[in-house]
């Protein structure tokens, strides 16, 4: 029989937010004082009145959470304002931002807290609005006239929070004839392309470099985890821990084989390079790997409750060679985990862990990636983070901004008062 997870074996529980509308007796005074910590990154009154309004528009019982619905709700609400306001007036967003992550440490701060990168999608209707493109739209699982919003999530014992965001651009928009377009949504004349990783990257190295989250661990998709670039910047970190998803075609060995370098010339010049001296020592796949290891090896965890019952997956691990343009580079644990049943389904991830890492170490992590999953459904859900109808660069970094701001301050009070919660297992998907 084979053994079941128990809770302690985690590292820390990560609790579930569960703060109802009625456990806050003057919620208008605690936004309000939340409020006057960013007084200062604006110039003026009415947009300090401007931004109160829209968060609290964020809080209210509208159906949909855009800028006219929420301006026609306020006494006095003049839509016109609102729009200029999140569209085209000045934020001091590099200081909110500063501001906001020592909020989010003050409350949840951890050194054995995690970076989160992932993207979500927002389905949109015509062309105008600053990066819109048909591409992949994870919200609704295939592609679809969207914008995609790359994210930084945080998580710790005290709970989560996202803590930076970028706008993907796609490729075509940096076209000349999308350039009228470019001009009338706002984008930065110097703006450049860059890869969903990339943008990944700058987050997690500005994060780095300003030192106001503690984190030991970085947990990312597969689009980031089998990105050159985004895992040397980790590896560039000190003492950081990556745990990320890879697709089932990587290539991997189980023991290292032997290479050798080979001259050849080329242009009348000698040159070398470095081949296998087993030319028949393939790498696997680690689907292939997966499917070969007997089942002796597999531990069954219960990683959450859900609604019809206990959700139970099977896990095993191995320390492996990666494959790169089919020579043996480094070694990391690679964690897999499969469904139950006749027909199961794989997952794979890989992590640059110790060597002396426990099992149910990466099992706990494969599962912290439920934590910025929470966050897009929680801001989605209650905030209307996906309401908005902003076209232009600024209009969306200042509403996404908001959105983050909002979802915190709701996890603040209920830090601040001390409620309990149920502590949530869950696997990401």
């Amino acid at each position: 029989m084979l053994p079941v997870m128990r809770c302690d074996e985690y590292l820390y529980p990560v609790p579930k937010f569960d703060l109802g509308r009625g456990d806050v007796n003057d919620f208008n005074n605690e936004l309000k004082g939340f409020h006057e910590q960013f007084e200062d990154c604006f110039q003026r009154s009415e947009s300090r009145d401007h931004f109160f309004n829209y968060m609290a528009g964020q809080f209210s019982p509208l159906e949909r959470k855009s800028i006219e619905p929420i301006a026609l709700s306020i006494e006095d609400g003049n839509v016109r304002a609102l729009q200029r306001f999140v569209s085209d007036a000045p934020w001091a967003e590099k200081k909110m931002t500063t501001k906001y992550r020592s909020f989010v440490n003050d409350d949840l701060g951890s050194s054995d807290g995690a970076m989160i990168f992932d993207e979500s999608g927002f389905l949109k209707k015509g062309k105008d609005s600053i990066g819109v493109a048909k591409q992949y739209c994870g919200t609704i699982g295939k592609v679809d006239n969207c914008q995609v919003g790359v994210f930084t999530g945080y998580v710790s014992e005290y709970g989560y929070a996202l803590v930076d965001k970028r706008l993907f651009i796609p490729e075509k928009w940096f076209a000349d004839d999308y350039s009228t377009r470019r001009k009338k949504c706002k984008l930065p004349e110097d703006t450049v392309f860059k890869t969903k990783p990339q943008l990944a990257d700058e987050m997690l190295t500005e994060l780095g470099k300003e030192n106001i989250l503690p984190f030991k661990y970085v947990l990312a998709d597969s689009i980031y985890g089998e990105s050159p670039e985004f895992i040397a910047a980790v590896e560039s970190m000190p003492d950081k821990t990556y745990f990320v998803s890879v697709s089932k075609d990587l290539r991997c060995w189980l023991k290292r084989p032997m290479t050798m370098s080979k001259s050849y010339q080329w242009g009348g010049k000698t040159r070398t390079k470095t081949i296998l001296v087993d030319q028949d020592s393939k790498p696997l796949t680690v689907e292939a790997l997966a499917k070969n290891i007997n089942d002796y090896f597999w531990y069954r965890r219960q990683v959450s409750e859900g609604t019809k019952g206990p959700i139970v997956y099977e896990f095993t691990r191995r320390r492996v060679i990666l494959s790169y343009d089919g020579l043996p580079q480094k070694t990391v644990w690679l964690l897999i985990r499969r469904t139950l049943g006749d027909d199961p389904q794989y997952s794979f991830f890989i992590s640059n862990a110790s060597s002396s890492t426990r099992l149910k170490t990466l099992v706990w992590l494969s599962g912290l990636r439920w934590a910025i999953e929470q966050c897009f459904e929680e801001t989605k859900t209650e905030l209307g983070m996906d309401h908005y109808e902003v076209r232009k660069f600024p209009g969306w970094h200042h509403h996404i901004l908001t959105c983050m701001m909002a979802h915190f301050f709701l996890w603040h009070l209920k830090i601040r008062m001390g409620k309990k919660s149920t502590v949530y297992y869950a696997i990401a998907a």
